[in-house]
């Protein structure tokens, strides 16, 4: 009758924690459907016993038998619990902070300009992604050139030929992952006192940023914006917008309008 109660104890494993990949919640669950089955096991002669044979008392040695299932089944829970633990997956270090770009002189800054650009009349903006600077043109002519941050890698600032959409003063700054709202007053608000939109994706995008793992799902924008941060200015650090110094940013921010050109050269 231990025979019995041993394979019954053995084979009733409804949940399995190798299935349930071992969360608290989960392992606590199959513990109770094994506990079910251990309390089937030591209560299987006590029905055998009582009811197919007419009432007969159980001896000491099948109560002890049960109980020794019990004890089995419970160390198997432990060792399934110990064996099914996933490992702790170790945290990745944080990149090195990237250099500052080489400067370059008015001539060599030029020079990556485009032709059909420099032809263009009217002012327009182009920033040199790869030298992490901001060209003003007017009429093919550099009015002025300011320092700016571009996007890290993985996360760079996106290459083409865009528009300004939007121009907001003091903008409030949506967190992209937790959607959390920073006051323009507050400051750990990250774009500073202007916001110049001109790219926009609701593709969403992910991946190692230098300091953490991003998953952002929805839309993304890039732009042009100040920063409490300025060592961060001249750096590819960004998760794609351009960051300017509070000075420069207020002073493109006035000279720029919706629909002013923006070409990015990577």
């Amino acid at each position: 009758m231990a025979a019995l109660a041993t394979e019954v104890a053995k084979k009733w494993r409804p949940v399995s924690p190798r299935l349930m990949r071992c969360s608290k919640l989960d392992l606590k669950l199959a513990q109770t459907m094994r506990l079910r089955a251990v309390l089937l096991a030591a209560s299987l002669p006590l029905l055998v016993g009582g009811a197919l044979f007419g009432g007969a008392g159980l001896g000491g040695a099948s109560i002890a038998s049960a109980q020794e299932v019990q004890r089995t089944i419970q160390r198997e829970i432990q060792t399934e619990i110990l064996v099914e633990a996933p490992e702790e997956v170790p945290k990745r270090k944080s990149d090195p902070i990237p250099p500052l770009a080489v400067p370059l002189s008015d001539a060599a800054s030029l020079a990556r300009v485009p032709d059909d650009v420099m032809e263009r009349e009217g002012l327009q903006l182009v920033l040199d992604r790869k030298h992490h600077q901001l060209l003003v043109l007017r009429d093919g002519r550099m009015t002025r050139r300011f320092p700016a941050a571009v996007g890290t890698t993985g996360w760079e600032t996106p290459a083409g030929r865009f528009r300004v959409f939007e121009k907001v003063k003091e903008p409030v700054w949506t967190h992209p992952v937790s959607g959390d709202l920073v006051d323009a007053e507050s400051e750990e608000n990250p774009l500073g006192s202007r916001w110049i939109g001109f790219y926009r994706d609701c593709n969403g995008r992910s991946g190692w940023d230098g300091e953490q793992y991003l998953d952002i799902n929805g839309c993304t924008v890039a732009g042009f914006h100040g920063t409490p941060y300025r060592w961060t200015v001249g750096r590819a650090v960004s998760h794609g917008c351009v960051r300017l110094y509070e000075e420069n940013v207020q002073e493109v921010f006035d000279l720029v309008r919706v629909g002013t050109q923006v070409t990015v050269i990577p």
